[in-house]
């Protein structure tokens, strides 16, 4: 018995199949693929770009020994069976990186391969033994004769005479010397690194990109209520000088049928008064839900004629997606199902202590009939992309289900792969990146509330950092319906103008309410974050005309123009050297852009910016201030600033050549 326990022992110490693994039937290749990038949750997720981008990708590639190693990147777009390959180059000890192209949306696959380079392995060793002094070389050189004749026999007809001749060399010539400079040609190096024989090939578990149209990354964006200005024909009238002031897309709040059972009076109060209009996100009424319009906006054939006419201006046209309801939607007798009811029978209504919203109740996703109310909820952005329709912006989606946002979005974009999601989510940091890694194409952030340096400076460096730059992409809107901060309370109109000045040149994309403009900032009460006489409760008739427009036109017409306001990961903050200022660079496309801001909207503020190398600057340099044209002198190292809040919120630098 002693003897069989032994046995069995032994049997599993050597693999032999007795209660532990067998021996591979296929040899392991003993070079390792490690630390990925860009790879979300290591690989499980997918990261984002744009059509067009260059995808930068990296990885730790090693293997046991001494052993010369080669690569590549195979990469291929969704529905294409056969790989595209892109070389790899070691960039630093154990590290390797390369790059490739996206052409096109959708979803791209990648991977990185690795093998060993037998002849260039054998290359490297016979080197550094000459460089030692090693003259016995008589068994290398004709392992190397070897190497070339198994390279011979895959070779095509024009590089067959030069590996015969080094063969017939390497293996004949009497003279050492002649022997070894024939190994080491370079010529062969390249003819071997060429046929590509892969010993011990390697291959990295496969990775995804979500790849989307440009706008998905960079677009001015103007909210309004439609309401407000006419309805559709309204906002379409105003479109042309939209289009002139550099918006790219136009954000409607919801356009639906506005429910009268809880509707709200002005300022939020619990009940109407005659007259009053209620909240659009009250949505639902015995004229129609989610896919009808508020007859009042116009009809469907209007706001049809709105699309196109953005359309024809590069305009995209936003629609708000609230899952939510009025008590009067069609969906509450159409399905009672959908909707959480109290032990009393009661519908719980929507509340965020301490705010109640009287006027509207939830979806229940816990519901029996979940897989109906998705659908459901899907049929209605299909409704809206069949008329034309590409950009999202959805409505608290961190209170429904994550796994519900990933299928709807996958769900839309199979049929109409261009469209935009922003998640309108302030939320926990864990929530706010799964939904960007369930797909939503950008994410409202905390920007509104960050004002000194430090804290924009900390911020955005959170932001930016790997591996949240590959599936985050913020947009930074500078107010909401719901959202007046306290700097912009206070701070009156040289708040407005450094804000958007921040805004516009830090983030790609970024926003205003409408009313920004104007430097619209009475709370409803003190402390309060809400608009006295809110523009979500009453009717308010708007204009165009808002004394910041010159500064919005500007600062568009710049970021078009430049580059590196189109992207957001490209941003260096510099050091200042002074209370109140805060300096970035942002470099791409062969130019640096320096933006200097004085965030006290008060005082008038002087400090020294530190200019660093590495910006790719010439050590002096003349900058000229896009903003209005005036040129300055900077140079490497300290540069003195001095900024008036009633006179300019900033600069936004480029050297001039």
């Amino acid at each position: 018995m002693a003897h069989a326990t032994r046995f069995s022992s032994l049997s599993n110490v050597a693999g032999l199949g007795v209660g532990g693994p067998s021996v591979p039937r296929v040899r392991p290749s003993p070079i390792l693929i490690e630390d990925l990038s860009p790879s979300v949750d290591g690989g499980r997720r997918r990261s984002k770009r744009c059509a067009g981008d260059n995808v930068l990708v990296s990885a730790t590639i090693f293997r046991d020994g001494h052993d010369v190693l080669a690569g590549a990147i195979r990469y291929r777009p969704a529905g294409f069976s056969r790989w595209r390959e892109a070389p790899l180059s070691q960039s630093a000890p154990d590290r390797w990186s390369g790059s490739f192209t996206v052409t096109d949306i959708g979803c791209w696959s990648w991977q990185l391969t690795a093998w060993t380079d037998r002849f260039a392995s054998w290359r490297e060793e016979l080197s550094r033994k000459l460089v030692a002094g090693q003259q016995d070389t008589e068994s290398e050189l004709l392992e190397g004769a070897a190497l070339l004749e198994d390279l011979l026999l895959c070779a095509p007809s024009a590089d067959r005479p030069a590996l015969e001749r080094a063969i017939a060399t390497l293996a004949a010539a009497e003279s050492a010397v002649v022997r070894q400079d024939a190994a080491l040609a370079p010529a062969l190096l390249e003819i071997s690194a060429r046929l590509g024989q892969r010993a011990g090939q390697a291959t990295s578990p496969r990775q995804e990109i979500d790849v989307e149209r440009p706008r998905a990354r960079f677009g001015s964006w103007y909210e309004l209520f439609p309401r407000s200005w006419g309805g559709f024909e309204g906002v379409q009238a105003q479109l042309p000088a939209l289009a002139d002031l550099g918006f790219d897309v136009v954000y409607l709040t919801p356009i639906h049928p506005i429910g009268v059972t809880g509707r709200k009076g002005r300022n939020d109060a619990p009940q109407a008064a005659p007259g009053d209009p209620g909240s659009p996100w009250a949505i639902g009424s015995p004229e129609g839900g989610h896919t009808a319009v508020h007859p009042e906006l116009g009809s469907l054939a209007d706001f049809d004629a709105l699309v196109a006419e953005a359309r024809a201006l590069d305009i995209d046209i936003a629609l708000d997606f609230a899952v939510q309801c009025s008590a009067d939607h069609p969906w509450l007798s159409e399905h009672p199902e959908w909707f959480f009811r109290r032990p009393d029978g009661t519908l719980k209504y929507a509340e965020n202590p301490p705010k109640r919203y009287l006027d509207i109740y939830h979806l229940d996703f816990d519901c029996e009939d979940w897989r109906g109310l998705w659908q459901a909820l899907l049929d209605v952005v299909l409704f809206w992309v069949a008329r034309g329709v590409r950009v999202f912006r959805v409505d608290n989606p961190h209170t429904k289900p994550v796994a519900f946002w990933e299928w709807l979005i996958e769900s839309a974009r199979a049929i109409a792969p261009e469209t935009i999601f922003l998640a309108e989510a302030f939320t926990r940091g864990p929530m706010l990146q799964a939904l960007a890694k369930a797909g939503f194409s950008q994410s409202y952030t905390y920007f509104t509330w960050k004002n000194s340096p430090y804290e924009l400076r900390e911020y955005v460096e959170q932001l930016t950092a790997s591996p949240i730059r590959d599936f985050l992409r913020p947009n930074f809107f500078t107010n909401t319906p719901d959202i007046l901060s306290d700097y912009l309370v206070t701070g009156g109109p040289p708040a407005f103008a450094v804000r958007l000045l921040l805004a516009a040149t830090l983030s790609p994309s970024y926003g205003i309410y409408s009313g920004y403009e104007r430097f619209e900032a009475t709370p409803r009460q003190p402390g309060s974050e809400e608009y006295f006489d809110s523009e979500k409760y009453q009717l308010v008739e708007r204009s165009l005309d808002g004394p910041l427009l010159p500064l919005v036109g500007r600062l568009n017409a710049i970021r078009r123009e430049h580059v590196a306001l189109q992207l957001f990961d490209d941003v260096t903050f510099l050091t200042v050297e002074g209370d109140g200022l805060l300096a970035y660079a942002k470099r791409a496309g062969g130019e640096t852009l320096i933006v200097v801001a004085n965030l006290d909207p008060h005082t008038a503020r002087d400090g020294v910016v530190i200019v660093p190398q590495g910006l790719g600057l010439a050590p002096a340099f003349d900058a000229e201030d896009l903003l209005d044209g005036e040129v300055y002198r900077w140079r490497l190292g300290r540069n003195y600033v001095r900024l008036d809040p009633a006179l300019r919120p900033g600069h936004v630098l480029t050297a001039v050549a």
